[in-house]
């Protein structure tokens, strides 16, 4: 049985290892021919740009696929929360290409590593302070929705990009 993350609804029961994969692709295909003006669009008012959504998805992996290899390798393993918007307010400077590229390469890194791990493995507990008891295959699943919710997000600027 799947595990219940904040983002189980926009992964349904796909499998989340395919997901990533899937939605790393989508990621590099849509924003392959935009110039840096389309990476600063955002897809509601007030909301992230796509520069900051592909920054976040890049921090987000990198932050998980951490996450996931200490629980791996140190026994008793508490994870760190982190404040997306506080890490935003010190990315200001990476621009949208290299936050496309960066999250397309980081979950590659992490697809190919989920990809190969046992079912055990993916059984691994960890600690959080905010979602208390989890294990691998949460971090694995709440990852892949994660991104498909933002990739959502992106499509919606992709839209904007298109009829301009």
């Amino acid at each position: 049985m799947a595990p219940v993350t904040p983002y189980s609804a926009a992964l349904a029961d796909r499998d989340p290892v395919t997901a990533m994969r899937e939605s790393a692709e989508r990621v590099r295909v849509l924003t392959a021919a935009w110039g840096p003006e389309n990476f600063e669009r955002s897809y509601a008012p007030g909301k992230w740009t796509a520069r900051q959504i592909l920054t976040h998805l890049a921090q987000t992996e990198l932050a998980l696929g951490t996450r996931a290899r200490m629980a791996l390798s140190t026994p008793g393993y508490v994870a760190q929360p982190f404040d997306p918007d506080a890490w935003m307010l010190r990315e200001h400077s990476l621009s949208g290409r290299d936050g496309a590229d960066a999250f397309v390469v980081l979950n590659r890194m992490n697809a190919a590593f989920y990809g190969a791990l046992a079912p055990a493995d993916r059984q691994t507990p960890l600690a959080h302070p905010e979602y208390g008891a989890l294990t691998v295959d949460w971090i694995i699943h709440q990852s892949a929705g994660h991104q498909i919710h933002h990739l959502r997000q992106l499509e919606q600027i992709g839209d904007l990009v298109a009829g301009s």
